[in-house]
């Protein structure tokens, strides 16, 4: 344990805390203090206990009004993490809906590739027919019909 000397009100007292503590214990003397001198100069000479009680009070008020504040910053950054996950899901899932779409978007693709490969061999095969037919068809009409 360590000892810190501390002057409050014009008096001096020998206050203990942990080692380590003792430029902590310091400032917070230095804070009471602070808050007591100007009470005093505010109320006058209203007796010491008085004092001591009213600073007691504004230093518990000052807690309390902070500790309210933390709790609506925490609320705060609460609602915010909840918005956050739930964007995050959002985007994750248009994400995955995305990768479908281009999944789809890629397979219709094939198909159609493979539906104009299938066209182009019809088509190249009607026109093999049709010109076989016509080919028979002149064939014929010559065979019949003999040039003179």
């Amino acid at each position: 344990m360590a000892n810190v000397n501390i002057k409050f009100n014009g008096k001096d007292f020998l206050l203990s805390c942990d080692d380590g503590q003792e430029e902590h214990l310091e400032e917070l003397l230095t804070h009471i203090n602070e808050k007591f001198s100007n009470l005093k100069n505010d109320l006058g000479n209203i007796g010491e206990n008085k004092l001591l009680l009213i600073t007691s009070v504004k230093i518990m008020d000052e807690y309390f009004e902070t500790k309210k504040k933390i709790e609506l910053k925490k609320n705060e950054l609460k609602n915010l993490s909840d918005r956050f996950r739930e964007l995050k899901s959002l985007v994750y899932e248009y994400k995955d809906n995305k990768e479908e779409e281009m999944k789809q978007l890629s397979q219709d693709y094939e198909d159609f590739k493979k539906e104009i490969e299938k066209n182009k061999q019809d088509y190249e095969k009607i026109i093999e027919e049709a010109a076989n037919e016509i080919e028979n068809f002149v064939e014929k009409a010559n065979l019949e019909n003999p040039v003179q």
